[in-house]
């Protein structure tokens, strides 16, 4: 029988951000492609919650707390991931969140908080995997993804969100800078770019949330709002074989409304 090129058995996968929301859709697309799974996130509890939910799916599971804009608590847990898993073939940078004050009363405390863990958090754990990624392909075992939650905000404007789309900007460029410079090491970086998806976070005013799910459904052409579930397949394939030859892009997943408007 001929192999599943999104076939990821034997695998190993690491989620930042992964016990709820998109990350935990990254995390549950990876795992039911046949990947072994590890979550990080802050609080414990969410990510024993979460690895309930993953284990559903047959693979191994494990989890972290860790505080992504700590430096040291990502060196230790990206060592640690490697020590139980035995290897990572795929990394997600995804931990995040989003806050939103007029530019011009934007204090230095929101925007630094804000770039603390989406942008730094994201460098350091992308730096790490590189290490580990680059360290196995001199040894003679090539090859590794490395996937970058994005966003819409980095190709549009988002009043009360220039924070948050200078750091999605950020990481977009840097994504296309470790495509070339660990090109040779057979190691890939892309970047997911999601629409409008409806999670915990972007719920947490549920008046709010649902007035956005409204008028994104309006101009999708697909005629809704995102869901982590429709996440999962470009997760899946960017960290398959399938993608082999796939790096420095990002792909947008957002019903087609970017390109209605």
């Amino acid at each position: 029988m001929a192999k599943n090129i999104f076939d990821l058995t034997g695998k190993v996968a690491l989620v930042t951000g992964g016990n709820s929301g998109i990350g935990l859709g990254f995390a549950a697309g990876l795992a039911r492609a046949g990947a072994d799974v590890v979550i990080w996130g802050r609080r414990e509890e969410n990510n024993r919650t979460a690895e309930d939910v993953l284990r559903i799916h047959g693979t191994r599971v494990a989890s972290r707390t860790v505080d992504v804009s700590d430096e040291a608590d990502v060196v230790s847990g990206m060592r640690a991931a490697v020590a139980e898993m035995g290897r990572l073939d795929c990394v997600v940078a995804n931990a995040g969140f989003a806050t939103q004050s007029a530019f011009t009363e934007m204090t230095s405390e929101l925007y630094h908080g804000l770039l603390g863990v989406n942008l730094h958090g994201a460098f350091y754990t992308l730096r790490e995997a590189a290490k580990h990624m680059v360290a196995r392909a001199k040894a003679g075992d090539p090859g590794g993804s490395l996937i970058v939650c994005g966003s819409g905000s980095i190709f549009q404007g988002v009043p009360t969100m220039a924070h948050y789309g200078a750091a999605k900007g950020a990481l977009n460029s840097m994504a296309k800078a470790l495509a070339v410079e660990l090109g040779p090491h057979g190691i890939r970086a892309n970047v997911i770019a999601p629409g409008f998806i409806i999670t915990e976070m972007t719920q947490a005013d549920p008046v709010l949330g649902a007035q956005i799910a409204a008028a994104v459904a309006a101009k999708a052409p697909l005629g809704r709002a995102g869901t982590p579930e429709d996440l999962e397949g470009a997760v899946v394939y960017l960290a398959s074989d399938a993608s082999r030859y796939h790096t420095g892009d990002t792909l947008v997943v957002d019903g087609g409304k970017m390109a209605a408007n």
